[in-house]
């Protein structure tokens, strides 16, 4: 049996060019897949996390009612 050149092309592709080009095309799905991942991840991290507008105002609130225990207290310590 002689090794021509048309069988020793179909044995590098065969056997090189396949498991590469399958590689290729399961890192590049695998790639795409953990992107598509990583912007739910973001989109869903955004949901947990409050605004700027919505501390200020809980930090208001939570001042206004340590002034009233505040009031309170020096009111109840000037009775004694």
């Amino acid at each position: 049996m002689e090794l021509s050149a048309y069988i020793v092309w179909n044995v590098f592709i065969t056997l090189v060019l396949a498991p590469l080009l399958y590689s290729i095309r399961q890192n590049s799905n695998e790639i795409q897949r953990i992107g598509i991942l990583l912007n739910r991840t973001r989109e869903e991290l955004a949901k947990e996390y409050v605004t700027k507008q919505e501390l200020k105002d809980d930090f208001e609130m939570l001042m206004e009612r340590v002034t009233k225990i505040d009031e309170k207290l020096d009111k109840l310590f000037e009775r004694q």
